[in-house]
């Protein structure tokens, strides 16, 4: 079988969100695409950005630092999306605009250290283990409002939302269970009143699940493998 372009691609993608957003009261322009480049040369990122995707997600500060350089683009932003060791926070504010894998109270006050240190604010998400799993990073549903409380003192960093992933599973229904989860804690943090919380971005749902994460309320999915793989 002949390998889809990337353009193929997007536009089923497109098509698939589009049906799902629909079936939760919304419109594909309610949901934001992140393109997730983890292994994904600077030509397929250029084919990305050519065909109108402006939203790119990392894993790893060390690839972006060479990567992101080479494909830069006017009105494109880069997300990072990979687990982030205190080490790298520093490269981290200065590459990102967004930082979306915030998994503990010392990780944000890293990073509201180094965004003092140059003057800027940094905007995260809050990533919350909804899927209960020990491989996966996260503040747990228990201890996440304790969590914010402590992240939203914190003078150089912006909260905009939540980050989770579902189980490693292929039970939708566990998924869809997770998803839920996620989304009634965003709920109950979007009534907190904060100058330095937002609770606007609602981020969950890959590869593997986009659709059901939109069903239960996501209005940004991080996509890789269905559009690069």
């Amino acid at each position: 079988m002949a390998q889809l372009d990337f353009r193929t691609k997007l536009e089923r993608v497109l098509g698939l969100i589009e049906k799902a957003a629909g079936e939760s009261g919304r419109t594909a322009k309610d949901i934001q695409l992140v393109a997730v480049t983890k292994d994904v040369g600077s030509e397929a990122i250029r084919e990305a950005i050519a065909a109108g995707v402006l939203l790119f997600g990392e894993n790893r500060v060390q690839e972006a630092e060479t990567k992101i350089p080479l494909v830069s683009a006017e009105g494109a932003s880069w997300h990072m999306i990979g687990h982030l060791q205190t080490n790298k926070v520093k490269p981290a504010v200065s590459l990102f605009q967004t930082i979306q894998s915030v998994d503990s109270v010392r990780l944000a006050k890293a990073i509201s250290g180094a965004c003092a240190e140059s003057g800027r604010t940094a905007s995260v998400l809050l990533e919350v283990n909804v899927s209960g799993e020990s491989q996966k990073y996260g503040f747990s549903p228990e201890e996440i409002y304790a969590a914010v409380e402590a992240i939203v003192a914190l003078p150089n960093v912006f909260v905009k939302g939540l980050m989770g992933m579902a189980p490693n599973t292929g039970d939708a229904e566990l998924k869809r269970a997770a998803f839920k989860k996620l989304r009634n804690i965003f709920s109950v943090l979007k009534t907190l009143k904060n100058p330095q919380l937002e609770m606007k971005v609602l981020s969950m749902g890959m590869s593997d699940d986009f659709e059901i994460a939109i069903r239960e309320g996501s209005n940004m999915v991080r996509l890789g493998r269905a559009l690069f793989g």
